[in-house]
């Protein structure tokens, strides 16, 4: 039984069960989604909102993007859609809590001093005197942030949208009109850190669950590629050897870590940093980060060429299972957004067929009744501690120092490791300007790694200690030891 955290987790948990019970049920029919509404919300009293319809028009909304249906930009209407090159991310705008926020105001430590600069710079003439201090009038205000920047006493108070906040990009616009937040598609790197800052659950990404259960049912063969940071989602008493078990016993015809990627790519990624400080290049970054190489190159695109040509851990270990069954259908279960987004890149395209998230993968096996805890323990030995380590930030630089140290290769490595999009721009922007303290830099976009993906059902702080276990308990404590890397001699690990 998945414990949630919070009311918000176990609500999307319920509508995401309900699409895949319809999927599994063969029921997956307009009309049957419409229902699912009353089946999550029942009786007459609000739980959440102001009353049970604004609830259960949300959970429609919910329901219908779970179900692979999306809106249409020409009516109000939602299409169906499963062309995998669609938008990852949507605002869900019955859930939007418009934010009545107010993101410029004058706190009672205005002083009233004769000079006013906040006045002097606003470009809107949004400021005046009122009873001797200052005043903004909001419906003027343009939120560009001089006044504050201006006021000698710091009375200018800031306070911005979680998901306004927590954007990298700046992708996270505001609808002046009702005050909904929408997405700028150009910058948006479908990173989901705004979905897990929405305290509504108002922006959601798009889901394949119904094609995936379409699948199970069918005669094709699914393999499951699972992140090693699906250690502890399930719970502290189940391991992974029994969600290998569960993922099998629903369907899947065999699962591989992601881990084992990982191995493969430190090798690879290793050997083509030797090669460029070599050849005089000042630094690479890694490429296993979908969320990391988007933001190089929507923010820093004069930068792309130091990104490294190695494939990520989920390509490799697509390409090897590709490699042994030209007609298997890879299906990736990780805690990313990204990844959904790097699934149709051109370098990626028909490798990885789909991404699910492990909210998703927690509703499918919720549908199939799947009891984690009595599930067989399998064994699962495909990667090194290092490989399972890349769930944590600083993980795979750790895993390309002990490639470094046991091929005994000849190169200075010093990484510059960062986590969460704080100090993203910070050190991109040394790195640019040839200041950068190291000469490999490790981003990865989710604040402490992949642990800290935006769908997890867990927060990192109660899976780490599973983490840490699950690393601790490879029977390979170094890359070079896991003899299934020859299986990759003749896959092609570069984009």
């Amino acid at each position: 039984m998945i414990k949630f955290e919070t009311d918000l987790r176990k609500l999307k948990y319920e509508v995401l069960k309900n699409v895949a019970v319809l999927a599994k049920e063969g029921r997956f029919t307009q009309n049957e989604i419409d229902k699912i509404p009353y089946e999550v919300i029942k009786g007459n009293k609000p739980k959440y909102r102001c009353c049970v319809y604004h609830e259960r028009a949300i959970v429609k909304e919910r329901a219908k993007l779970a179900a692979g249906y999306i809106a249409d930009a020409n009516s109000i209407e939602y299409v169906h859609s499963q062309d995998k090159n669609d938008e990852i991310i949507y605002v869900i705008e019955a859930a939007c809590d418009t934010c009545p926020i107010n993101k410029y105001t004058i706190t009672e430590v205005c002083r009233g001093c004769i000079q006013h600069k906040c006045m002097e710079v606003c470009p809107a003439n949004a400021i005046t005197r009122i009873n001797g201090k200052a005043y903004i009038n909001q419906d003027l205000c343009r939120e560009c942030g001089l006044c504050k920047k201006a006021c000698p006493y710091n009375a200018v108070s800031e306070v911005m949208r979680p998901c306004k906040t927590v954007c990298p990009t700046g992708a996270i616009q505001i609808h002046y009109e009702d005050r909904r937040a929408i997405i700028n598609r150009e910058n948006c790197i479908n990173c989901g850190a705004c979905v897990e800052a929405c305290p509504f659950g108002a922006i959601s990404d798009k889901s394949y669950i119904v094609p995936v259960i379409k699948g199970l049912d069918s005669d094709k063969k699914l393999y499951a590629v699972i992140a090693p940071s699906i250690t502890g989602q399930f719970g502290e008493e189940v391991s992974v050897g029994q969600v290998k078990n569960a993922l099998k016993n629903i369907g899947f015809e065999d699962v591989v870590e992601a881990a084992l990627g990982a191995d493969a790519v430190t090798i690879h990624e290793a050997m083509e940093f030797v090669e460029r400080m070599e050849k005089g290049e000042t630094y690479m970054t890694n490429s296993c980060c979908p969320g990391f190489v988007a933001y190089i190159e929507t923010q820093f695109p004069d930068e792309v060429d130091k990104i490294s040509n190695t494939v990520s851990p989920m390509v490799a270990t697509g390409k090897l299972i590709k490699s042994k069954d030209k007609n298997a259908v890879v299906v990736f279960i990780g805690p990313c957004t990204a990844k959904k987004s790097e699934m149709v890149r051109e370098e990626v395209n028909g490798i990885i067929d789909y991404v699910l998230t492990f909210e998703e993968i927690a509703a499918i096996m919720g549908a199939y009744e799947v009891d984690l805890e009595k599930c067989e323990d399998e064994i699962i030995e495909d990667a090194s501690a290092f490989g399972r380590g890349f769930a944590q930030g600083g993980g795979l630089s750790a895993a390309i120092e002990n490639v470094i140290k046991d091929k005994k290769l000849n190169v200075e490595f010093k990484p510059v490791k960062i986590s969460g999009k704080e100090n993203l721009k910070r050190y991109m922007l040394l790195a640019k300007n040839g200041k950068l303290p190291g000469n490999f830099i490790e981003g990865m976009l989710c604040e402490g790694g992949c642990i800290g993906g935006p769908v997890a059902v867990c927060y990192k702080n109660k899976t780490k200690q599973s983490l840490n276990k699950f690393t601790k308990e490879s029977k390979k404590q170094s890359i070079i030891e896991n003899d299934k890397l020859e299986e990759f001699k003749e896959i092609n690990l570069e984009k």
